[in-house]
């Protein structure tokens, strides 16, 4: 346990129950309509599995399926299986902020009130978000009494109120629009259980992010400082380029260089990941969703709208635009690649780590298609 003089450095139940108290209300639903909607999630969530695989011909590699549950959760249950992930993730990160300060003068007072604060402020993060994800493939997040599963493989989250609330928002037929979610849901547990690799990958490199965090507390201040600045108006609009974004995200704003490498490769496979999963759930939809066009057009326009001022702001802040450009750039390049060389081709994405695209390639799959096939292929 990572603890400065008896305090741990980040109060992990304080995150908890400030993330449940502020926590917005779900949609009003009755007990019977709650666990119909459960219920039905359940058998999309398995209706899901047959579609993708038969679509993506991506076949687990003998994970048993029941170390990757299904759960279907309300937001509650997000903010825990979410707490435990970030306390499971950065555990390495804060072994070496407690290195660091152990031997400060105060550092057992200063780790108690860090710990509460910093408890407070991921609480109040996940409370923002904790009403906007539908659902949620977790990957390294330890097994629990409250949500089973992960250890080896990983659990899919489907936050029912969530799905709810957006299904009545775009005045769309509910029971297409649950098997649309889990869809893209399912294509995510279909890439962690059929590519053996994947999850070794991903966690070393945000572990090789972590370990180049610079630790010291006034350089991480002097760079939230930055960011304060940067939404304050402080710089030029459209500064930073793409659709129209000023300022940096805090995630942009601690990087060291060498950060800003692996933050590239991330941003590529997360790209890919999001990409297929849009992929996936749009080439399938036609075949079993009656009103998936009804549906992708509406829900593109409330991605593309956004909310109030204020969420554009803490969207931005959190890097989360930069997310729904993933969706965007990696759903474009799973496209051109399968038009190109098809799924089989597009497949050999999974072959090894050096077999992922890069960022640059994401943006012109014709070169990851004369790389990884040949220059002779990618005129297929």
């Amino acid at each position: 346990m990572t603890r400065i003089g008896g305090a741990e450095m980040v109060d992990w139940n304080l995150a908890t129950t400030t993330a449940t108290r502020f926590a917005k209300q779900g949609p009003d639903v009755s007990r019977e309509e709650a666990r119909a909607v459960v219920a039905e999630l359940r058998r999309h969530a398995k209706s899901a599995e047959e579609h993708v695989r038969a679509f993506t011909r991506m076949i687990p590699d003998g994970t048993d399926l029941e170390d990757t549950p299904v759960l279907v959760v309300d937001r509650a249950g997000w903010v825990k299986a979410n707490v435990a992930g970030f306390r499971e993730v950065l555990k390495p990160l804060l072994e070496k902020m407690q290195d660091r300060r152990g031997g400060t003068p105060g550092g057992a007072v200063l780790g108690a009130v860090g710990g509460k604060v910093t408890g407070v402020e991921l609480g109040m993060l996940l409370s923002f978000l904790s009403s906007r994800v539908l659902g949620q493939y977790e990957t390294f997040a330890p097994a629990g009494r409250d949500l089973p599963g992960t250890g080896t493989g990983g659990r899919l989250l489907l936050v029912a109120p969530n799905i709810v609330h957006v299904e009545r928002e775009l005045e769309v037929d509910p029971h297409d629009f649950r098997l649309w979610v889990c869809l893209h849901e399912e294509t995510h547990r279909t890439q962690f259980t059929g590519v053996p690799w994947l999850r070794d990958h991903l966690e070393g490199e945000i572990q090789s992010f972590l370990a180049e965090t610079e630790v010291d507390p006034m350089t991480v201040l002097e760079r939230l400082r930055e960011a304060a600045q940067s939404f304050a108006g402080n710089r030029p609009a459209d500064a930073d380029g793409e659709d129209g974004d000023s300022g940096s995200s805090l995630v942009e704003l601690v990087q060291t260089p060498a950060q800003r490498e692996i933050l590239g490769r991330l941003t590529a496979v997360m790209s890919l990941l999001e990409g297929h999963a849009d992929f996936v759930m749009d080439g399938v939809g036609p075949q079993v969703v009656p009103s998936v066009n009804e549906i992708r057009e509406k829900f593109q326009k409330r991605r593309a709208q956004g909310a109030g001022r204020l969420d554009q702001a803490l969207r931005k802040l959190l890097g989360l635009d930069a997310k729904l450009r993933q969706y965007r750039d990696g759903e474009r390049f799973v496209r051109a690649v399968v038009e190109e060389v098809g799924m089989d081709g597009f497949n050999r994405v999974w072959t090894s780590p050096n077999t992922l695209p890069t960022k640059a390639e994401i943006a012109k799959p014709a070169d990851w298609i004369a790389r990884v096939h040949g220059k002779g292929d990618a005129a297929l």
